[in-house]
């Protein structure tokens, strides 16, 4: 029995089947072959005839599955530290979109900069979630707002996976109408209906389709025509929705089977029970709502007690979540939303898989992608607990290591 690389001296978490409520799994070893998981178990009960090219000494760490950050916007240019300065002196989210700022202001500066700044932005920006063990990244268009940038985007973000993450691509032409089509957003969703859309799934840039349901946005009936477009072409749905206002997208969402609805705070016991019954995901986003100071919480306890999955994500974007931490996003999970510390690890590992439609990662399990990640940590309630402190050891991508582990 030949593998690649064991890891030994560790416990495990996110575990299938795995003790309590963290799926442990303690003084436990791991084999990888073939980028896959190929053994799991008590490190006393390591098969006798399992060699391996490689091998790891965890020293007692924690071995997680690796991080998926699935709601970023991670391709951008510029930034709005103007726009918080205002925030801060009582502007509002919705004053400053109004006023030509928020993502206008963005797409500006998005259409005017060159593909490989857009680049070398973007990767400083992977770089810190990868550095936070993160494995999987979802990556969003949406500051370009026509086929030309709307393209070069999803471009940078496909080149970005030779950075050592798997990236998931996702068109988000409807974030806001471009001023083009001011006060024109049927015509500008007809146009992404007909010729956006076609073009970039025709060129297999796309794995999904997103879109802004919100006042500031797009109406649930402009949404409903952008999701039936993807669906006759077989492309998966996820929406922000319910961020600012109820605009009834969580329902709209999962009635289109959609993976994921996003954001939440002003979700409704209808949403809840509408992603109960098609299985959509509530991804939580709590940098957004610390950026925005809001003050009104997604319905997390409704969500648990329903069974909705939580997932959570960083929203990195230039103007209400410039968060590239999702050890951050686990902390403000637990302190603004209450999720318990197992809630926010099964929120970026096993229920951000779910997000992305990825079943073959998240999780421990034997036959499944080895994306893992080695902590320095005596129990993993402190991946959640530390604000500014980094405990990765080691990230274990497509089951090659990234480095010589620390610990």
């Amino acid at each position: 029995m030949q593998a690649d690389l064991l890891i030994r001296r560790v416990h495990l978490a996110g575990v299938e089947g795995g003790a309590g409520s963290y799926g442990e799994c303690r003084d436990a070893a791991l084999s990888i072959r073939d980028g896959r998981i190929d053994w799991l178990g008590a490190d006393s009960a390591v098969p006798a005839g399992l060699a391996a090219r490689r091998e790891i000494d965890g020293h007692g760490g924690w071995l997680t599955p690796g991080l998926i950050d699935c709601h970023t916007h991670l391709v951008y240019a510029g930034n709005r530290a103007r726009e918080f300065d205002l925030r801060l002196n009582g502007a509002s989210y919705a004053d400053i979109a109004r006023a030509g700022g928020g993502i206008r202001s963005t797409v500006r500066d998005t259409r005017a900069a060159d593909d490989n700044s857009l680049y070398l932005s973007a990767r400083k920006r992977l770089a810190a979630l990868i550095g936070e063990g993160t494995t999987t990244v979802e990556i969003k268009s949406g500051y370009g707002l026509d086929l030309d940038t709307e393209r070069r985007m999803l471009h940078v973000a496909h080149r970005l996976a030779a950075e050592g993450v798997t990236v998931r691509t996702t068109f988000l032409g409807a974030h806001a109408v471009p001023p083009e089509y001011a006060d024109r957003a049927d015509d500008y969703i007809d146009h992404l209906v007909e010729v956006v859309l076609p073009a970039l799934d025709d060129e297999g840039l796309i794995d999904a389709v997103d879109a802004f349901c919100e006042q500031v946005g797009f109406t649930p009936a402009q949404v409903s025509r952008l999701f039936t477009a993807a669906r006759e072409r077989g492309i998966a749905c996820k929406l922000h929705a319910e961020q600012l206002s109820d605009q009834g997208g969580a329902a709209l969402a999962a009635g289109f089977g959609a993976l994921s609805a996003d954001h939440l705070e002003w979700l409704s016991a209808d949403g809840i029970a509408a992603m109960r019954r098609a299985g959509t995901i509530a991804v939580l986003l709590p940098g957004a709502f610390h950026f925005l100071r809001e003050t009104r919480l997604p319905p997390v306890a409704a969500l648990r007690d329903a069974g909705v999955p939580m997932a959570l994500a960083t929203d990195c974007n230039p103007g209400t979540s410039p968060l590239t931490s999702l050890l951050t996003t686990m902390n403000f999970g637990c302190t603004l939303f209450r999720l318990t510390p197992a809630e926010a690890l099964a929120g970026v590992t096993r229920h951000a898989a779910a997000a992305l439609g990825l079943a073959d990662r998240g999780r421990l399990a034997i036959g499944l992608r080895a994306d893992l990640a080695l902590w320095e940590i005596g129990h993993p309630a402190e991946l959640s607990y530390h604000l500014g402190y980094n405990p990765l050891a080691q990230r274990i991508f497509n089951g090659i290591p990234d480095h010589v582990p620390s610990v």
